[in-house]
């Protein structure tokens, strides 16, 4: 199981949000990409960065602090928030992402999706972000009727390989995680599952681990320091 080390930006910032509210915004550090080399220095080898405002606006206005974490060598960067054209998905690939994540466009234009699973293939995930059983869109903002299983049995079929799953209601509330949703998510399909929100101790990642999840997503519990990353990571092995 990977361990994606979450680094969100708002105004060149890496912050928090509590359960993805912009008015509950922590700022943790003015020079994310320095939080990306003490994540590698920690033995990471994954970060997964999301552009806040670009997913709720849908322009990007973190592309220079997003590049520079993607630059930190050692790391590989996967990229969501606000991607929502293809020339967006060649700036990231570009810039040294490599991953980018679909949210909002990739539920709301169908089409577009198919279209760049097809070229991309593995470079294209899609983030599945679940609030009350539903998919939300548009940095949380909104909750579409979409439910999510019946989304995410559509990504499979249509040859999506990574799916990243927020438990909204969980995330950044250090809570714990919702391991019945993800093991629930593995029994069903077959594509990867990387799980996101409220994991707050190591017995979450292991909990996870149990679950069959590829990857684990850690954000506020690594920079309030209730998990120490290194043991994240190899209680991840």
């Amino acid at each position: 199981m990977k361990i994606f080390p979450a680094i969100d930006l708002y105004d060149g910032k890496a912050v928090r949000l509590l359960r993805g509210a912009y008015n509950s915004m922590t700022v943790y550090s003015d020079r994310p990409c320095e939080k990306a080399e003490e994540f590698f220095r920690a033995g990471a080898e994954f970060v997964h960065v999301v552009d806040l405002q670009g997913a709720r606006d849908g322009v990007s206005a973190n592309r220079e602090a997003a590049a520079l974490i993607a630059g930190v060598p050692g790391i590989r960067a996967e990229l969501g928030g606000g991607i929502r054209a293809e020339d967006d998905i060649r700036r990231a690939l570009d810039d040294g992402f490599f991953r980018v994540i679909l949210g909002t466009s990739a539920l709301e234009d169908p089409a577009f999706l198919e279209k760049v699973v097809s070229k991309y293939g593995e470079k294209i995930a899609v983030g599945v972000d679940i609030r009350d059983g539903f998919v939300a869109v548009r940095g949380w903002l909104e909750t579409s009727r979409t439910e999510c299983f019946a989304f995410v049995e559509h990504l499979q079929k249509i040859g999506v390989r990574t799916v990243i799953c927020t438990d909204i209601s969980r995330d950044g509330a250090m809570g714990g995680a919702n391991t019945a949703l993800y093991k629930a998510l593995h029994d069903r399909f077959t594509l990867d599952i990387i799980a996101s929100g409220g994991v707050t101790t190591l017995e979450d990642v292991k909990a996870l681990g149990e679950t069959g999840a590829a990857g684990v997503i850690i954000g506020r519990a690594l920079y309030d320091g209730a998990i120490d990353l290194a043991e994240a990571i190899e209680a991840a092995t």
